[in-house]
C-alpha cells in the first residue's frame, strides 16, 4: 500500500509539471495564432492591392519616367514591394507550420494528463484495496492473536518501548541526547512536535501525514523545498553514508525506494510509520536500509 501512496505522490508530481507545460503550450499557441492572423491580413490586403491594380500602376509609372534616376529609383521601388509581399507569404506559411507544431504538442500534452490522472486513480485505488485487506485480516484474529501481532509489529518496526510513556521518555532522551543545530535542527524539531500524528496516506499535515508528506513538512519549515515522494526526494539531495549522518538527513528504504524517515541522531530515525502506527521513533535499521540524503 505504502509503494502505491508513493507511486501515487510520483504521479501527483507529474500531473502538476504536465499541468504547467500544457497551459505554457497554450498560451503559445495562442501568441502564434494571433501572430497568424496578423500576417493572413497583411497577406490578403497584398493580394487584394494586386488584384486591385497596384502593381500594374507602379508599372506604368516606371514606364513613364523619363529621368534614368527616376526610373531607377521606381524600379527599386517596385522590387521591394514584390520583396514585401513574398515575405508575407513566407512569413504566413511559416506561421501556419509552427501553429500546427504547438496544436499537436498540446493534443499530446492533453493526452499525457489524460494518462496520469487515470494513473492516480488506479494507484488509490490499490491504497484502498491493501488496506482494507489488512484490516479485514486482522477483524478476523482472536483477540489475543491480534494483540501479539500488534505487539511483535511495535518491537520490530520500532525497535522502542512498548508503552506510550515509555516511549515518549524515550523520545526526549533520543531529542535531548542528540543536539541538532542549523536547518537539520529545525527540520528534526518540526518532524519530533508530529510524533504520535496519525498516518494518512497522501496527507502532509498539519495532524496528519504520510511518509514523505512529514520530510517534506519538515525541511519546509527549515527553509527547504522537497517533492512529496519518496524517490524524488532520494535525488533531491547529497549523498551521504550511513556512517556520516547527520540530525535532519533523510534515510530510505525498501526496493524499490518507498519509505523515508528522518536521522535524529543515535542511530534513531522519526518517520510516519503506517496508518497502524503513525508518527513515531524508531531505530535506523528497523527497516530495509537503501540509503541517505542531506537536503539543502
Amino acid at each position: 500500500a505504502e509503494q502505491a501512496s508513493e507511486r501515487y505522490n510520483d504521479a501527483r508530481i507529474e500531473l502538476d509539471e504536465l499541468k504547467a507545460d500544457l497551459s505554457s503550450l497554450r498560451s503559445d499557441e495562442d501568441r502564434e495564432d494571433t501572430s497568424l492572423d496578423r500576417v493572413r491580413s497583411q497577406a490578403r490586403d497584398a493580394i487584394l492591392r494586386q488584384y486591385a491594380g497596384t502593381s500594374l500602376t507602379a508599372v506604368g509609372e516606371v514606364l513613364a519616367a523619363g529621368d534614368p534616376g527616376e526610373f531607377l529609383e521606381q524600379m527599386s521601388t517596385m522590387s521591394s514591394y514584390q520583396r514585401l509581399q513574398q515575405g508575407l507569404f513566407d512569413d504566413y506559411r511559416t506561421g501556419l507550420k509552427e501553429l500546427s507544431i504547438r496544436r499537436d504538442a498540446t493534443s499530446k500534452r492533453l493526452a499525457q494528463v489524460a494518462e496520469t490522472e487515470a494513473q492516480l486513480a488506479e494507484e488509490k485505488a490499490i491504497i484502498a484495496e491493501k488496506l482494507d485487506a489488512a484490516e479485514d485480516l486482522l477483524g478476523r484474529l482472536e483477540e489475543e492473536e491480534r494483540r501479539e501481532v500488534l505487539s511483535r509489529d511495535a518491537v520490530d518496526r520500532t525497535a522502542g518501548p512498548a508503552s506510550a510513556d515509555d516511549a515518549a521518555e524515550s523520545e526526549q532522551d533520543v531529542a535531548s541526547s542528540a543536539p541538532a543545530s542549523g536547518r537539520g535542527g529545525t527540520a528534526v524539531a518540526y518532524a519530533m512536535a508530529q510524533v504520535g500524528d496519525a498516518y494518512v496516506y497522501g496527507a502532509a499535515g498539519p495532524s496528519a501525514f504520510d511518509c514523505s508528506g512529514l520530510t517534506m513538512m519538515a525541511w519546509a519549515a527549515a527553509g527547504v523545498a522537497l517533492p512529496h515522494s519518496s524517490s524524488a526526494q532520494y535525488n533531491s539531495g547529497t549523498r551521504v553514508a550511513a556512517s556520516d549522518l547527520q540530525p535532519g538527513d533523510l534515510v530510505f528504504y525498501y526496493s524499490p525506494i518507498s519509505h523515508v524517515g528522518m536521522y535524529i541522531g543515535n542511530g534513531n530515525i522519526v518517520d510516519a510509520a503506517n496508518p497502524g502506527t503513525g508518527v513515531r521513533v524508531a531505530g535506523l535499521y528497523s527497516m530495509p536500509f537503501v540509503g541517505a540524503v542531506r537536503p539543502g
